[in-house]
């Protein structure tokens, strides 16, 4: 069946190949059925070797490696805290925006204060300073007077 080792030299030998052939199951007595799962039991296979003996035995499938969980490259601590850390940094966002609101309108009511003080004193300034120019007043003169008894004497 094997070619004889040749130590020197390289020379061919004619080789004959067997395949197996499997054997039809013998359906001549009928089994009694037996309930069992479905695929709990493998099949039975017979295969007839080249020497003429026969080889009963399950048949194997071959074994099919269990596909490997998708590992993501960060792990979920990662993300948690990163996640954490985004809602934190929207509310310190919003935060920040109020107090900058808040702010903001502080120093527009300042400054209309400050507005209005300039122009209301502005406004007496010129009343002031526009009387002494013009004469449209009344004038008292004020002479030396004499008070008897409640009574006013010029």
């Amino acid at each position: 069946m094997y070619p004889k080792h040749a130590p020197h030299g390289r020379y061919e030998t004619a080789v004959d190949v067997h395949r197996p052939t499997p054997l039809a199951p013998a359906a001549a007595i009928p089994a009694p059925l037996i309930p069992v799962q479905p695929g709990a039991v493998p099949s039975v296979a017979s295969v007839v070797l080249p020497d003429g003996r026969v080889v009963t035995g399950y048949a194997i499938n071959p074994m099919q490696p269990e596909p490997v969980a998708a590992k993501s490259a960060v792990s979920r601590a990662a993300v948690n805290v990163a996640l954490g850390g985004v809602g934190f940094l929207a509310v310190c966002g919003g935060l920040l925006l109020l107090t900058t609101f808040i702010a903001a309108l502080t120093a527009l009511i300042t400054q209309l204060i400050i507005l209005a003080a300039v122009i209301f004193g502005g406004w007496i300034a010129v009343q002031i300073f526009s009387a002494s120019g013009s004469k449209g007043g009344t004038t008292v003169n004020i002479r030396k007077a004499v008070i008897k008894r409640n009574r006013f004497y010029s």
